[in-house]
């Protein structure tokens, strides 16, 4: 098993269990964006490690263990943690640029660097299909990476759940961002791909433009 990708994961397992059990440690770190704009900038990155419970956890990092071995098996691992952290930043920003005037807006959890691996691993190899558990049939990797990012536009609009559909879609357009710079022969060998899987973040962008989110 990759180093790299077990650091990431004992990374997050050991600063997950301490947020779970110290209260002080977890507001400290947390995405707060009233903290962030006092200066607490850490929080853009802290936050990312720290997960609301278990299954929260475990479902981010058993995403990250399947997808990861895409990204590095293609591009190396310096340039799969270069994808994870800066899908990670990625996210972050998104997030204040979407939330900076609210706040009292919370947020945790690696989502955001995960999809940005998962949106990575979907550009290389758009070909490799999932299997979703409540679907017994599988999947075309880039129909479920546009599907994520368009169901994440309708969450961010809606705002009726608590989940940080702004980083997911930071750190996908991370990952995919990155992924290019890094490997720009994509635009080549599979350039339809390219322009599909840049269909939802041109949406999204249309959106905030005309007011929509």
């Amino acid at each position: 098993m990759n180093i790299f990708l077990i650091a990431i994961i004992a990374i997050n397992v050991i600063i997950s269990f301490k947020g779970f059990d110290d209260v002080y440690f977890f507001r400290k770190y947390e995405f707060h964006v009233g903290s962030i704009r006092s200066g607490e900038q850490v929080r853009m990155v802290s936050s990312a490690f720290l997960h609301a419970d278990i299954p929260h956890l475990a479902f981010n990092m058993l995403t990250l263990y399947f997808f990861a071995p895409v990204v590095y098996g293609n591009l190396g691992n310096l340039s799969f943690v270069l994808i994870y952290f800066g899908s990670l930043l990625f996210g972050s920003l998104l997030t204040m640029l979407f939330h900076k005037d609210d706040y009292s807006y919370r947020a945790i959890g690696a989502s955001g660097a995960v999809t940005g691996v998962l949106y990575s691993a979907i550009l290389l190899n758009p070909d490799m299909s999932l299997y979703l558990f409540f679907i017994p049939i599988p999947i075309p990797a880039y129909l479920f990476g546009i599907g994520y990012l368009l169901y994440s536009i309708y969450g961010m609009k809606a705002k009726n759940d608590n989940i940080g559909h702004t980083a997911h879609f930071g750190g996908a357009i991370g990952g995919y961002v990155i992924t290019l710079i890094k490997l720009p022969s994509l635009f080549a060998d599979n350039l339809l791909m390219v322009i599909l899987l840049a269909i939802p973040i041109i949406i999204l962008f249309v959106m905030a433009k005309l007011g929509k989110l």
